[in-house]
């Protein structure tokens, strides 16, 4: 879903204006003739939905821009404004800037200037938001106002997490391999009387079974050949924080009964010591396995497996909370787009409508590396079915491959719009079906040119045809007008910006 613009200004003609500019650049925009109206959109209840403002400062009716600057930074303090003005003199500037807005731009609009303008506002936004989310986490303070779960599949886990923080009750958080575990149980010590304190985590399947004791409990000085330092362990090292355990039913048996007596007695036994140490933890363990059924088979303990299992939540996969993937996806492009450092606005409906019908087996750690490849990969401001050929290819209706370029385009001279392929992938369809045109795919001995050499020349073809009007030509072409600009500058040619 592409991120949406809230545009203010009085004037409708200036509004048409800036809606069109906006739209070009792949986001959605809701549009306010006043302050007042402005004030209802963003304080009402798809007020959330809106991730940037452009807003007129001088508008009549008793509410300017300055007034909605000055009420609205209090309660959307992280909600971007880049303003309008008539007059950029210093002293209007500096105002708009004191009273919360992020940039200004100068009337009449400069397309240009306003996409650079949003591109660094959205951009600044979304890693602003990332930091807090980290230091949040690394401060042990996330809570569960910081997760995406607004699907009601989710909100029996949530009622779940905020009871179990008000206590120091065992946790067992039991889920797919993906869903979020560890952000839940975050979570659940961020609003707990613990939060602040050490979060420390335990991958049990990832431990080689020789050293298991020894990082869990620690070890003394010369308490086995190689220990040359004394190691407090993780038990200790939690201590009056809180002990995640992840993966908790690849623990071997033989250290199951330690941990049992360590959760019972609240005291652990390094290797080598020579008396227990008190330890003050907050247990929650994790897993993606049928703990019941590993218990009637032997591989788990039924004493430790009660004592775990006191609390137990239930975090439903991706697949059964589909209502929170647009959120979700929204959330990873807008984040991965300003870290890779590209121009990417959001999602195609038709992207999305596949996003949906896609299965999700590795949940939530999928989706998120999903949307980091495409981001990587993608060349447009939205990305499109052809920026997911993996998941494409696994969805019924959806072709990972773009169609090629139709013949009567190529017989009339026309460029190819933009299909969702690659741009290497439209130029060679296009030069392939315009054997017999002006732009040349095979030399005089009859072998295939180059691509680079056909390309070039499909480019040179492309901006003559149409007058060196670099948006069409791009348009045309179905590339950005960066990337258009950059393989002109790469050619060596001299063309006017438009």
């Amino acid at each position: 879903m592409a991120q949406t613009i809230l545009v203010v200004d009085d004037d409708p003609a200036q509004r048409r204006i800036l809606e069109e500019v906006v739209k070009r650049d792949g986001y959605r925009t809701i549009t306010a003739e006043n302050g007042q109206t402005a004030l209802d959109l963003v304080n009402g209840i798809h007020g959330k939905e809106i991730s940037l403002v452009i807003l007129d400062l001088v508008m009549p009716g008793g509410i300017d821009g300055m007034d909605v600057l000055e009420t609205m930074r209090p309660t959307h303090p992280s909600l971007p404004v880049i303003v309008l003005t008539a007059h950029g003199g210093i002293e209007t500037v500096v105002k708009a800037m004191r009273a919360g807005a992020d940039d200004f731009v100068v009337k009449p609009v400069s397309p240009e200037r306003l996409h650079v303008s949003i591109r660094n506002a959205l951009k600044v936004t979304a890693l602003t938001g990332e930091i807090n989310r980290l230091q949040k986490k690394a401060q042990g303070q996330l809570t569960f106002d910081d997760i995406i779960a607004a699907a009601p599949s989710m909100s029996n886990a949530l009622k779940l997490g905020r009871r179990a923080a008000q206590s120091n009750i065992p946790v067992l958080i039991e889920g797919e391999s993906g869903v979020g575990k560890e952000v839940f149980a975050r979570a659940i010590q961020g609003e707990s009387d613990r939060a602040g304190k050490p979060f420390i985590t335990v991958n049990c399947g990832a431990i080689p079974e020789n050293l298991i004791e020894s990082i869990l409990f620690g070890h003394e000085k010369g308490a086995f050949t190689g220990a040359s330092e004394k190691h407090a362990g993780k038990f200790v090292e939690a201590s009056g924080g809180t002990l995640f355990l992840d993966e908790i039913g690849e623990l071997p048996l033989d250290m199951q009964v330690k941990l049992l007596r360590a959760i019972q007695e609240g005291e652990v036994d390094p290797i080598g010591a020579k008396k227990p140490v008190k330890v003050d933890i907050r247990l929650i363990s994790a897993t993606n396995r049928d703990m019941i059924e590993m218990v009637k088979q032997g591989h788990f303990r039924e004493d430790l497996y009660y004592r775990l299992n006191v609390f137990p939540i239930n975090i439903p996969p991706l697949r059964e909370r589909t209502e929170d993937l647009a959120d979700l996806i929204a959330h990873f492009v807008s984040r991965l787009a300003a870290e890779e450092g590209k121009n990417v606005a959001g999602v195609s409906p038709e992207a999305l409508k596949m996003l949906h019908q896609y299965e999700w087996p590795g949940n939530v750690r999928q989706l998120e590396n999903t949307i980091f490849r495409a981001i990587v990969l993608a060349d447009a401001a939205e990305l499109s079915v052809a920026d997911f050929p993996q998941i494409a290819s696994q969805v019924d209706g959806f072709d990972p491959a773009p169609a090629a370029a139709p013949m009567p385009a190529a017989q009339t001279g026309q460029m190819p719009e933009r299909n969702g392929g690659g741009f290497r992938q439209t130029l060679a369809e296009f030069a392939m079906s315009n054997i017999s045109g002006d732009v040349q795919v095979t030399d005089e001995s009859g072998n295939m040119r180059k691509l680079e050499d056909v390309e070039a020349d499909l480019i040179r073809l492309a901006i003559e045809k149409y007058k060196g009007h670099m948006s069409e030509v791009a348009r045309r072409l179905g590339i950005g007008r960066s990337t258009l600009y950059r393989k002109v500058r790469d050619m060596g040619l001299d063309v006017r910006g438009d």
